[in-house]
């Protein structure tokens, strides 16, 4: 017998938020069990897109505005959250740097910054939070996280005493590096950063060559960037004495996690366990009978650290149940079954083309909701 249920999707891109797919799947429950049944509502995401909205509906939070500057220096709103209790900040860098605030003629990690990801984690510090959940997928920059020390107080300059310019090239000039006037509000917080690669700062598999070329870099840019992020890291292991380049995550969002781990000694996590933390989901779901979880599109990609996945395996460890709910269902998504998802279904209904179906995304949910509802109630699925 169902007597709870725990509700906890991703966001379906361009159709439904988080909290508006869970309150739809809740509806589905509802028409079937009505008020017979506990049902948790826990919407979440993987450190990406969409977290600020997911953590801070889950932790009742509060949406902020700010105008900051952007990849290029024009100003450009940006919103973070901060948690019902007041301790907690979420923001996602590409906010303030990411690559979907540049047009695609204009993208060049020699000049795009860092400079407002930083004005962010100000404003944070600004409202008195003792942590701080950086998500930093999607980033626009290259230039190790040189713009967002600037902005929090850090003074970088070349051999003649003239401010460092900022983005990715200058960083070949940079000789001196003064942490002294940093903010002093950042001893006090904790800094967890969703970090979901594991490319080091630089070569092959770091973040010039890896992640360059999609931010507008050509081979020969990838070469000068490299080269001057490793320049960076020497002034910054002079300085700082951490050596993070070769740390898994190091070369994230343009080197920006070095940056974080070197200066501001945040942690790299997962991003999805990072929102299943916070929202005490492993607490949550101790005296549960069945998980729902879902995305967007299911295929053989999200098994690699996507939120579905995320969900399934703390359910797992209670040895719960977990279906999934999914706006398509594509090639080799049947590998999420050795991943503890027990089902999946498309929510659907029929052929129809994107724009209808990211139309009706809360509709589709709440009626296949209901129709797996009425399953379990008949006690075809347990």
């Amino acid at each position: 017998m169902i007597k709870k249920i725990v509700i906890a999707p991703d966001s379906f891109k361009e159709s439904v938020t988080a909290k508006e797919a869970a309150e739809a799947i809740e509806r589905g429950f509802r028409s079937v069990y009505s008020d017979a049944i506990d049902v948790d509502l826990i919407p979440m995401a993987d450190g990406g897109e969409g977290t600020t909205q997911s953590l801070a509906d889950a932790l009742k939070g509060e949406i902020h505005e700010k105008v900051v500057s952007g990849p290029l220096g024009t100003p450009v709103k940006a919103v973070f959250a901060v948690s019902g209790d007041k301790t907690t900040a979420v923001i996602e860098m590409a906010e303030a740097s990411g690559l979907g605030l540049v047009p695609k003629e204009k993208r060049n990690p020699l000049l795009t910054t860092t400079y407002g990801t930083g004005e962010l984690i100000k404003a944070a510090l600004d409202l008195g939070v003792s942590k701080i959940i950086l998500g930093i997928g999607g980033s626009a920059t290259n230039d190790g996280g040189a713009g967002m020390i600037e902005a929090l107080g850090g003074g970088l300059y070349e051999e003649n005493g003239k401010k460092l310019s900022r983005g990715g090239a200058a960083l070949k000039k940079l000789a001196q590096l003064d942490l002294t006037n940093m903010d002093p509000r950042l001893n006090g917080v904790e800094v967890i950063v969703a970090c979901d690669v594991n490319n080091p700062l630089l070569g092959p598999d770091g973040a010039s060559a890896v992640y360059g070329p999609q931010k507008g870099a050509t081979d020969a840019m990838v070469a000068e960037l490299d080269e001057a992020l490793k320049h960076y890291n020497e002034v910054l292991v002079q300085v700082t004495g951490n050596d993070v380049k070769d740390v898994p995550g190091a070369g994230a969002a343009g080197g920006l996690g070095t940056g974080l781990m070197a200066c501001l000694g945040a942690r790299l996590e997962r991003g999805v366990e990072i929102i299943l933390n916070e929202t005490r989901f492993r607490e949550r779901i101790s005296d549960a009978s069945l998980v729902i979880t879902g995305e967007g599109r299911m295929d053989g990609q999200t098994i690699h650290g996507k939120t579905p996945i995320g969900v399934a395996k703390a359910a797992k460890e209670n040895n719960l149940p977990v279906i999934a709910l999914c706006g398509t269902l594509g090639k080799g998504h049947e590998a999420v079954f050795e991943h503890g998802i027990d089902a999946v279904f498309s929510i659907v209904p029929g052929p129809c083309n994107v724009e209808e179906a990211i139309k009706n995304g809360s509709v589709y949910l709440e009626s296949l909701a209901g129709n797996v509802a009425k399953l379990l109630k008949m006690g075809a699925v347990r």
